[in-house]
C-alpha cells in the first residue's frame, strides 16, 4: 500500500514538475516578447515618448534659453551680440509659508534693489499668494544682483558641511537667467545688422534674413519627486544659435558712417532750411567676388533703442516733413509704424531711382558685345538727337555739342547725343536682352530681405517700341529705375572680366565653439560680357577720371575709373536732381569699388555730381591704404589730355538736365 502511495507521490511530482517547467517556459516567453517589444519602441518611438513623459513632469520645470548666435565683421569684431541678463523672480507660496519670512526678505530686496518698494513686494504677496513664479524685475545685469546672490549664499568650511545660512529667513527669491540682444556700436551698419524683438525675432538687416541661423533650441529643467520624497531633475540642454561671419569691414563701415554724416552736416540748412540731402547712400564693395564691405545711408537710427521717439521725431521733421514732435505724437499706431519702417529701410537696396549717366558704361558695353560698335567707332555730337515720331530733340549735355569723339570720349564727355546713337544701332532688342543680362530691373538675391524689383519700372521690348523716346533715354539712364545694389554688381561685372558675382554680405557661418558649418564661396551667376569687352570699357571709365567729368575723384597716388551720374527726376523742370558716382581702384585689377549717391542735396544748383565725386574721394583716400591697396602713380600727376577731346572747365559738370527741352 505504502509502495502504491509512493509511486502515486512520484507520478505527480513529475507531472507538477512538467507544469511547472511549462508555466515557467510561457512566462520567460512572455518575458522574451515583452524585452523585444520594449526594445522596438525604445528604437522606434523613444523620443516620442520620452518627450511625453517630459511634458507630464511638470514639478519646477523651468526653460533654459538658447543664446542667439553673434555677427560679426570679417576680421572678429562683434556688431552683434547676446548678453547675459536676470529676471528676479519671487515664490510668493514660500515666502508666505511661515510668518518669518516676508519682512526678512522684503528688506533684503529693497536693500539690494534700489528701485524695488516694500509697497511693491508686499502687493505683489497680497495678489498672488499661490504663485511660485512672478517676476518682480526683468533684464538685469549681473552686477545688479550680485549683492542678493552674495546674501543667499551658505557659508562652509572646505569639506566640512558646518555652515548655515547667513539669512535663514530670506527665502522665495531666485533669478532667471536669460539673453539680450546687444550691439557695442549702436547705430553702426544699423541698415544692415536690423534688430530683434525680445522674442528673438528678427526685424530687418541680417538679423531678419538669417533669424532661424542665429536662434537656437531653448532647453528645459524638469524637476519631480523621487519615492523618497526628494526632488529629482532632468536636463535637456539648449542648443545655442550659429554665428554669422560678415564680410562687413568695421573700419570701412565707420569709414563711410562719418563721411555720410560730415556732408551733411556741412549742407545742412544750406540752400533751405533742412538736412544735407533727402538721402545720402554709400555702397562700397569688392567688385571680383561680390563680398560688401559698407553700406549705408543717412537716415541712422540705435540698434539698441530702435523704437527711439526722439530718433523718430528728428527723421520725420529731416526728411518727411513734420515741423514738430506734437505732429509725429498725434498719429495712431499703424501711422507711426510705417514711419519707423521708413526709418528702418535700406535705401541701397530698397530704394529704385533713375541713375543717369552711371549706367553709361553698360550701353556701351552692350554695343561692343553685339558687335554693332568697336573700339575705333567716332560719333558727331552736335548737342542731341531728333527722334522719330517726336516732335522736339533730346539734348546732350552740352547743348551745343561735344563735335567729333572717339568711343572713348562719349563716356570721359558723358556724352548723351553719342550714346543714343549707340542705342539706335543696338536696336531695342538687343537694348532689352542686355538690361536683362545686366540684371537691371531684377533683384540680386542678395542675402538681405527687402530687396526692391524695378522690372514694372523697366521697357519691356513691346512697350519700348510703343514709346519714341524711350530708347535714346535709356540708352543715357533716364525714363528706367535701377537700385543701388543692381547698378554696382553689373557695373563690377563690366570692370571685372565679365563676370557677374552674387553681392553677398555672410562670408561664413560657425557654431559656438568656432568651428565652420558652411562658408559662402563667392558665386559666379553669369558671364555679361567678353573679356575683351571688359578691358576696354574699364580702360574708357579710367580715363573718365584721369582727363573727364569724374576728374575730381582722383585720389593722388592712385589709378582710378569711374562714372559720374546726374538724373533730373520726375516731374521734369522741377529743377531737382540725383547725383552720383561710382568708382574703382586700382585701374588695372579693381580690388575696391564705391558707389555715392545724393538724393536731392541742399544747394541751389542741384546738377553737381561733383558733390559725388568729392564724397567718393574723401572716402577712397581713407580706404585705399587700409585696404593695403599701394600706390601705383605719382602724386604729383597731372590728368592726361586725350589726342581729340573736347576739353572743358575742370568743374564741367555731368549735366542730364533739361534733356527733351
Amino acid at each position: 500500500m505504502a509502495r502504491r502511495k509512493k509511486k502515486k507521490e512520484i507520478k505527480i511530482a513529475r507531472y507538477m514538475h512538467k507544469k511547472l517547467i511549462a508555466v515557467f517556459g510561457v512566462i520567460f516567453l512572455l518575458l522574451a516578447v515583452l524585452v523585444v517589444q520594449l526594445i522596438r519602441i525604445q528604437q522606434d518611438r523613444g523620443e516620442k515618448y520620452s518627450k511625453i513623459v517630459l511634458n507630464q513632469q511638470g514639478y519646477d520645470s523651468t526653460t533654459i534659453p538658447f543664446r542667439r548666435g553673434d555677427i560679426l565683421d570679417t576680421k572678429g569684431t562683434v556688431l552683434a551680440t547676446s548678453v547675459d541678463v536676470y529676471n528676479v523672480i519671487l515664490d510668493c507660496k514660500l515666502i508666505l509659508e511661515k510668518e518669518e519670512y516676508a519682512e526678512p526678505t522684503i528688506q533684503a530686496l529693497i536693500t539690494c534693489f534700489p528701485d524695488v518698494t516694500a509697497e511693491e513686494v508686499r502687493t505683489l504677496l497680497t495678489e498672488r499668494p499661490k504663485s511660485q513664479y512672478c517676476i518682480l524685475r526683468r533684464r538685469l545685469p549681473y552686477e545688479s544682483i550680485q549683492e542678493f546672490q552674495e546674501l543667499q549664499k551658505e557659508v562652509f568650511e572646505e569639506g566640512k558641511n558646518k555652515g548655515k545660512k547667513k539669512n535663514p529667513n530670506v527665502v522665495g527669491v531666485w533669478f532667471e537667467k536669460e539673453y539680450m540682444r546687444n550691439y557695442p556700436y549702436d547705430s553702426l551698419a544699423c541698415k544692415v545688422l536690423g534688430f530683434t524683438t525680445s522674442g528673438n525675432e528678427g526685424i530687418g538687416g541680417l538679423e531678419d534674413y538669417y533669424n532661424d541661423t542665429l536662434n537656437g533650441i531653448n532647453g528645459r529643467t524638469y524637476g519631480y519627486m523621487n519615492s523618497d520624497s526628494d526632488v529629482e531633475r532632468t536636463i535637456k540642454e539648449a542648443v545655442h544659435g550659429n554665428t554669422l561671419v560678415t564680410t562687413i569691414d568695421y573700419q570701412i563701415q565707420q569709414v563711410v558712417e562719418e563721411k555720410i554724416a560730415a556732408f551733411n552736416e556741412a549742407h545742412r540748412n544750406g540752400f533751405q532750411t533742412g538736412p544735407g540731402s533727402i538721402n545720402t547712400a554709400v555702397l562700397v564693395m569688392d567688385p571680383g567676388s561680390g563680398a560688401i564691405y559698407a553700406m549705408a545711408d543717412s537716415a541712422g537710427y540705435s540698434l539698441n533703442d530702435p523704437w527711439n521717439d526722439e530718433i523718430l521725431y528728428n527723421y520725420c521733421m529731416d526728411y518727411k516733413g513734420y515741423t514738430s514732435p506734437q505732429e509725429v505724437e498725434a498719429l495712431d499706431e499703424d501711422g507711426k509704424l510705417a514711419l519707423l519702417n521708413a526709418l528702418w529701410q535700406n535705401f541701397c537696396i530698397t530704394y529704385t531711382y533713375e541713375p543717369g549717366s552711371t549706367v553709361k558704361p553698360l550701353t556701351v558695353a552692350a554695343g561692343l558685345d553685339t558687335g554693332v560698335i568697336v573700339n575705333e567707332d567716332s560719333f558727331l555730337c552736335d548737342g542731341g538727337e531728333m527722334i522719330p515720331g517726336y516732335p522736339k530733340p533730346i539734348h546732350c549735355v552740352n547743348n551745343e555739342g561735344h563735335g567729333m569723339e572717339t568711343l572713348e570720349q562719349t563716356l570721359m564727355n558723358s556724352c548723351n547725343d553719342a550714346l543714343m546713337q549707340i542705342g539706335q544701332k543696338m536696336g531695342i532688342d538687343d537694348f532689352v536682352r542686355y538690361q536683362n543680362i545686366f540684371n537691371i530691373g531684377l533683384r540680386t538675391n542678395i542675402d538681405l530681405p527687402g530687396e526692391g524689383r524695378t522690372d514694372s519700372l523697366i521697357y519691356t521690348a513691346e512697350r519700348m517700341s510703343k514709346d519714341a523716346t524711350a530708347l535714346p533715354t535709356n540708352s543715357f539712364g533716364q525714363n528706367f529705375n535701377v537700385t543701388m545694389i543692381q547698378v554696382a554688381s553689373a557695373i563690377s561685372s563690366v570692370i571685372n572680366g565679365g563676370y557677374y558675382y552674387q553681392p553677398h554680405l555672410v562670408r561664413k557661418i560657425v557654431d559656438e565653439n568656432g568651428n565652420t558649418v558652411q562658408s559662402m564661396e563667392p558665386t559666379v551667376l553669369k558671364q555679361t560680357v567678353s573679356g575683351k569687352t571688359s578691358d576696354l570699357v574699364r580702360g574708357y571709365l579710367v580715363s573718365t577720371v584721369k582727363a573727364g567729368t569724374g576728374k575730381s575723384a582722383k585720389v593722388p597716388g592712385y589709378s582710378m575709373g569711374g562714372k559720374t551720374g546726374t538724373a533730373e527726376k520726375q516731374p521734369r523742370g522741377q529743377k531737382k536732381y540725383l547725383v552720383s558716382f561710382i568708382g574703382f581702384a586700382p585701374a588695372e585689377d579693381p580690388q575696391v569699388l564705391v558707389y555715392v549717391v545724393i538724393n536731392e542735396p541742399n544747394v541751389e544748383n542741384q546738377a553737381q555730381s561733383s558733390l559725388a565725386t568729392g564724397l567718393t574721394k574723401e572716402i577712397m583716400t581713407e580706404i585705399l591704404p587700409y585696404l593695403n591697396i599701394f600706390p601705383d602713380e605719382e602724386p604729383d600727376q597731372e590728368p592726361e589730355a586725350v589726342e581729340g577731346q573736347t576739353q572743358s572747365n575742370p568743374a564741367e559738370e555731368d549735366h542730364q538736365g533739361d534733356i527733351f527741352e
